[in-house]
């Protein structure tokens, strides 16, 4: 599996239709993604699945309202329960041959929410659309193997990041009786995975329970940027990821350089806390995009990340509507690599 910086053939997202992901803002919520994908249109091809035509004709007016040139994106009618394509969409790799192939695995809303049928289903238009040969991985029973890509982050050279609290917590349960072996294992076959490295927990207000995607992103092969919330007053994302920082200090050989990104100020609607963090970032051809949060660590975040990002725009999205659905960037978007020349 390449790392998220390779060059891309394009990004995948699809337009939000679902009320109930944001109770009360979802009129909000199709101009953030028409402001997303102004950003991106304008380095890569961005795909958009449209559940029906209704939401087809919502995507183009939104769309043309922001000026985006519809030779910069393509709409394709795909019926979804949700949006959040980074869990739902195949991971893309490369074959020994160097041909993309599709990696299904299999989605269960996060082993929480009754309604992904449609979801599960995603990869099969992927599949349609792109061409490329779709493979489900299963484990050695037969099972098929629930895994989301928000769960794991890799450097493209062999290495990849998960937490304990999302695979191997009996709570929200992917794949009961898999162990830390067993998913090693299919990490390797599945993704050239050659050392896992294990975090703790993920941050507060996080749904899918530990996902990687919102503590702890690869910048580079030998470089992490982790959230690292430095005030004990926040006693969640303090205690964790003081316990995270020190599991990648000596996470091994060689050691990586950790680089520390802040977290906002808790961000909390009708009393529930929500998963805010700048590393829910999206790494595009030639831009960043990160959620920003109307708060003065957006600037130190967006910093950090730039000079992470030299050759590359960095662009902040306002995000505070849009964690209101429990997740930001990187949870909605899933990249395409671009073929590796034969």
């Amino acid at each position: 599996m390449p790392a998220e910086w390779t060059p891309h053939a394009a990004t995948w997202i699809a337009w939000p239709h679902h009320e109930p992901d944001w109770p009360g803002k979802i009129g909000a919520i199709p101009w953030v993604y028409a402001e997303i994908v102004r950003v991106l249109h304008r380095h890569e091809r961005v795909e958009i699945l449209c559940h029906d035509e209704s939401v087809r004709e919502d995507a183009i007016a939104r769309l043309s309202a922001h000026g985006c040139d519809p030779a910069g994106y393509r709409l394709h009618l795909v019926p979804t329960d949700r949006v959040w394509l980074r869990d739902s969409a195949p991971s893309v790799v490369f074959d020994d041959a160097g041909a993309p192939v599709l990696v299904n695995w299999a989605f269960n809303a996060w082993a929480k929410y009754d309604n992904y049928g449609l979801d599960a289903r995603v990869g099969e238009s992927v599949e349609r659309i792109t061409g490329y040969r779709r493979a489900t991985p299963s484990r050695p029973d037969g099972r098929p193997v629930v895994l989301e890509g928000g769960a794991i982050e890799v450097n493209g050279t062999g290495l990849l990041m998960a937490t304990e609290e999302c695979l191997l917590s009996p709570v929200q349960e992917r794949n009961p009786g898999l162990d830390r072996a067993g998913y090693e294992q299919i990490f390797r076959e599945w993704l050239g995975v050659e050392r896992t490295i294990w975090l703790g927990e993920g941050c507060e207000g996080d749904d899918t329970h530990g996902h990687i995607d919102d503590i702890a992103r690869f910048v580079d092969a030998d470089t992490v940027v982790l959230a690292v919330e430095e005030d004990p007053a926040d006693a969640g994302n303090h205690r964790r990821s003081m316990d995270n920082l020190r599991r990648l200090e000596r996470g091994g050989a060689p050691p990586l350089r950790i680089l520390k990104l802040p977290y906002p100020r808790p961000v909390v609607m009708d009393g529930q806390r929500l998963p805010a963090s700048y590393a829910n970032f999206y790494i595009a051809n030639g831009v960043v995009i990160v959620p920003t949060f109307n708060d003065p660590m957006d600037r130190v975040a967006l910093g950090v990340l730039a000079d992470c990002f030299p050759g590359r725009e960095v662009c902040g999205i306002h995000a505070v509507d849009l964690v209101w659905g429990l997740g930001t960037l990187h949870c909605l978007t899933q990249q395409e690599p671009a073929p590796r020349p034969r």
